[in-house]
Protein backbone atom coordinates (compact mmCIF):
# COMPACT_ATOMS: atom_id res chain seq x y z
CA UNK A 1 0.00 0.00 0.00
CA UNK A 2 2.36 2.66 1.11
CA UNK A 3 4.41 1.38 -2.03
CA UNK A 4 1.63 2.22 -5.02
CA UNK A 5 -1.69 3.07 -3.38
CA UNK A 6 -1.29 5.64 -0.69
CA UNK A 7 1.40 7.51 -2.87
CA UNK A 8 -1.10 7.80 -5.93
CA UNK A 9 -1.88 11.23 -6.65
CA UNK A 10 -5.98 10.66 -7.03
CA UNK A 11 -6.18 8.57 -3.83
CA UNK A 12 -4.12 11.24 -1.64
CA UNK A 13 -6.22 13.85 -3.14
CA UNK A 14 -9.80 11.71 -2.29
CA UNK A 15 -8.95 11.27 1.02
CA UNK A 16 -7.78 14.57 2.04
CA UNK A 17 -10.99 15.77 0.61
CA UNK A 18 -13.72 13.06 2.07
CA UNK A 19 -11.90 10.96 5.07
CA UNK A 20 -9.91 11.14 8.20
CA UNK A 21 -7.28 8.62 7.79
CA UNK A 22 -5.44 6.97 10.46
CA UNK A 23 -3.02 4.61 10.04
CA UNK A 24 -1.82 2.23 12.95
CA UNK A 25 0.43 -1.33 12.93
CA UNK A 26 -1.94 -4.08 12.93
CA UNK A 27 -1.38 -5.37 16.36
CA UNK A 28 -1.69 -2.14 18.27
CA UNK A 29 -3.64 -2.45 21.59
CA UNK A 30 -6.52 -1.60 22.44
CA UNK A 31 -7.89 -0.96 18.98
CA UNK A 32 -6.48 -3.94 16.94
CA UNK A 33 -8.66 -5.90 19.60
CA UNK A 34 -11.40 -3.32 19.13
CA UNK A 35 -11.40 -3.55 15.77
CA UNK A 36 -10.83 -7.36 15.03
CA UNK A 37 -7.74 -6.51 13.27
CA UNK A 38 -5.58 -9.47 12.36
CA UNK A 39 -3.91 -8.88 9.62
CA UNK A 40 -2.23 -5.83 7.33
CA UNK A 41 -3.78 -4.23 5.31
CA UNK A 42 -6.86 -4.12 7.27
CA UNK A 43 -9.32 -1.30 6.67
CA UNK A 44 -12.09 -0.27 8.45
CA UNK A 45 -14.56 2.63 7.87
CA UNK A 46 -16.05 4.21 10.99
CA UNK A 47 -18.83 6.38 11.43
CA UNK A 48 -17.78 10.00 13.23
CA UNK A 49 -18.87 8.10 16.28
CA UNK A 50 -16.21 4.93 15.97
CA UNK A 51 -18.99 2.57 14.52
CA UNK A 52 -17.96 0.56 12.06
CA UNK A 53 -20.00 0.31 8.64
CA UNK A 54 -17.54 -1.48 6.06
CA UNK A 55 -13.80 -3.33 6.10
CA UNK A 56 -11.62 -5.12 3.95
CA UNK A 57 -8.62 -7.26 4.47
CA UNK A 58 -5.44 -7.35 1.73
CA UNK A 59 -4.15 -5.22 -0.49
CA UNK A 60 -6.47 -2.85 -2.50
CA UNK A 61 -4.68 -1.41 -6.08
CA UNK A 62 -5.20 2.67 -6.99
CA UNK A 63 -8.28 2.04 -9.00
CA UNK A 64 -9.84 -0.33 -6.41
CA UNK A 65 -9.01 1.64 -3.33
CA UNK A 66 -11.34 5.22 -4.34
CA UNK A 67 -14.52 3.02 -5.00
CA UNK A 68 -14.07 0.96 -1.77
CA UNK A 69 -13.78 4.03 0.35
CA UNK A 70 -16.96 5.56 -1.82
CA UNK A 71 -18.76 2.23 -0.83
CA UNK A 72 -17.63 2.51 2.66
CA UNK A 73 -18.71 6.52 2.97
CA UNK A 74 -22.47 5.13 1.44
CA UNK A 75 -22.58 2.57 3.54
CA UNK A 76 -22.71 4.88 6.98
CA UNK A 77 -25.21 7.64 4.98
CA UNK A 78 -27.33 3.80 3.98
CA UNK A 79 -26.95 2.52 7.80
CA UNK A 80 -27.90 6.47 9.12
CA UNK A 81 -31.13 5.88 6.68
CA UNK A 82 -29.66 8.95 4.48
CA UNK A 83 -30.47 7.86 1.65
CA UNK A 84 -30.34 10.42 -0.68
CA UNK A 85 -26.43 10.92 0.02
CA UNK A 86 -25.92 7.13 0.13
CA UNK A 87 -27.52 7.31 -3.75
CA UNK A 88 -25.94 9.69 -4.48
CA UNK A 89 -22.23 8.31 -3.29
CA UNK A 90 -23.78 4.79 -4.85
CA UNK A 91 -24.10 6.27 -8.01
CA UNK A 92 -20.34 7.71 -8.07
CA UNK A 93 -19.13 4.11 -7.70
CA UNK A 94 -21.74 2.23 -10.52
CA UNK A 95 -20.94 5.44 -12.76
CA UNK A 96 -17.27 5.95 -12.09
CA UNK A 97 -15.84 2.62 -11.10
CA UNK A 98 -18.17 0.32 -12.77
CA UNK A 99 -15.72 -2.69 -13.47
CA UNK A 100 -14.86 -2.26 -9.74
CA UNK A 101 -14.95 -5.58 -7.62
CA UNK A 102 -16.94 -3.22 -5.37
CA UNK A 103 -19.58 -2.64 -8.21
CA UNK A 104 -21.91 -4.88 -7.81
CA UNK A 105 -22.29 -4.45 -4.28
CA UNK A 106 -22.78 -0.66 -4.71
CA UNK A 107 -25.59 -1.95 -7.77
CA UNK A 108 -27.23 -3.90 -4.81
CA UNK A 109 -27.35 -0.97 -2.12
CA UNK A 110 -28.44 1.89 -4.72
CA UNK A 111 -31.22 -0.54 -5.76
CA UNK A 112 -32.05 -1.23 -1.80
CA UNK A 113 -31.48 2.91 -1.30
CA UNK A 114 -33.63 3.42 -4.10
CA UNK A 115 -36.40 1.28 -2.78
CA UNK A 116 -36.35 2.32 0.52
CA UNK A 117 -36.96 6.21 -0.39
CA UNK A 118 -39.89 5.36 -2.74
CA UNK A 119 -41.16 1.66 -1.57
CA UNK A 120 -41.44 1.36 -5.40
CA UNK A 121 -40.71 -2.16 -6.02
CA UNK A 122 -39.59 -1.88 -9.37
CA UNK A 123 -36.02 -0.38 -8.28
CA UNK A 124 -35.49 -4.17 -6.79
CA UNK A 125 -36.56 -5.79 -9.83
CA UNK A 126 -34.23 -3.36 -11.78
CA UNK A 127 -31.33 -4.43 -9.45
CA UNK A 128 -31.91 -8.02 -9.78
CA UNK A 129 -32.00 -7.43 -13.49
CA UNK A 130 -28.63 -5.01 -13.45
CA UNK A 131 -26.98 -7.35 -11.64
CA UNK A 132 -27.87 -10.44 -13.61
CA UNK A 133 -26.27 -8.11 -17.32
CA UNK A 134 -23.63 -6.63 -15.60
CA UNK A 135 -22.07 -8.76 -12.88
CA UNK A 136 -23.39 -12.63 -13.23
CA UNK A 137 -20.85 -14.15 -11.27
CA UNK A 138 -21.59 -11.88 -8.76
CA UNK A 139 -22.55 -13.15 -5.29
CA UNK A 140 -25.32 -10.16 -5.23
CA UNK A 141 -26.90 -11.91 -8.09
CA UNK A 142 -27.82 -14.73 -5.77
CA UNK A 143 -29.16 -12.12 -3.05
CA UNK A 144 -30.77 -10.23 -5.57
CA UNK A 145 -32.41 -13.05 -6.85
CA UNK A 146 -35.85 -13.40 -5.00
CA UNK A 147 -36.72 -9.66 -6.33
CA UNK A 148 -37.02 -11.13 -9.53
CA UNK A 149 -40.00 -12.27 -8.07
CA UNK A 150 -42.07 -9.22 -6.69
CA UNK A 151 -45.55 -7.97 -8.43
CA UNK A 152 -44.54 -4.18 -9.73
CA UNK A 153 -45.74 -1.30 -7.96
Amino acid sequence: MDAVTYPNDKVKAFIQENLIAVKLPYDVQPLAGQFKVTWTPTFVILDQDGQEHHRAVGYEAPEEFIPFLLLGMAKIKFDKEDFPKAIALLERVTGEYPQSDWAAESVYLLGVSRYKTTHQTQYLKQTYETLKAKYPNSEWVKRAQPYSLLPNQ
